[in-house]
């Protein structure tokens, strides 16, 4: 019994320093890298298309329900109007805020005011197991085009908000790209905003940046 028990010690001892060396021969491992405990998410919308964040509750892989941020402006309108910036949008840098004690995300509720429409909408997006591996894979693994830096410090999800209650996910991956990944359709939200507590008032008014671009270009529903 001593001399098996010995042998599985011994195996593994083997094993471990097998991994070991595995990482330290692989010029794209991010095992060694330092890493943060907790991810990020922000939120965006198209440019132009104003609207106010009201809430966000995360539900993690463990079951947990965990607020996320509140309260926040969507939509850049300092743009020039020369071209149709919302259509198909991208995201950009908007407004992270750490998911600290959460595990990775199953699914995500979010209610917000489509100001450029006068419309408030509410919903849940499910979060995919690919979404997560990619997630998961921004910190474990240097990205191949700049192997001499080190590896993300913490995994990140961009949730996107857009005229017609359209949710649409990116997450960031090894290479600092933003992969589309989910997406999800709001319901428009009967009690209007804030849940009827603001008498029907949005949290500030269309900016005439934003009126006129839509004069313009009107909003591109169906390119989200």
């Amino acid at each position: 019994m001593a001399v098996g028990k010995q042998r599985l010690k011994t195996a593994f001892v083997l094993l471990s320093l097998l991994m070991l060396s595995a990482c330290e021969n692989d010029p794209l491992s991010g095992a060694n890298d330092p890493k943060s405990d907790t991810w990020s998410i922000d939120f965006v919308g198209p440019s132009f298309m104003q609207g106010w964040l009201e809430l966000i509750v995360v539900e993690d892989m463990k079951g947990r329900l965990l607020g996320g941020p509140s309260g926040g402006g969507l939509g850049s309108r300092n743009l020039e109007l020369d071209k149709e910036y919302a259509r198909g949008w991208r995201p950009r840098i908007g407004n992270y805020y750490s998911m600290t004690g959460a595990d990775l995300p199953k699914r995500i509720y979010v209610r917000w005011q489509s100001i450029i429409e006068q419309i408030t909408y509410t919903g849940w997006v499910t979060i995919s197991e690919d979404a997560r591996s990619i997630m998961r894979g921004s910190t474990a693994r240097r990205c191949p085009d700049w192997p001499e830096r080190q590896a993300s410090f913490s995994q990140s999800l961009t949730l996107g908000l857009a005229p017609g209650g359209v949710i649409r996910v990116w997450v960031q991956d090894n290479c600092l790209n933003n992969v589309l990944v989910d997406h999800g359709q709001a319901q428009v939200e009967p009690l209007g905003p804030d849940q009827g507590r603001t008498q029907g008032r949005y949290a500030y008014p269309i900016d005439e940046n934003a009126k006129r671009y839509v004069e313009r270009w009107g909003i591109p529903y169906g390119s989200w």
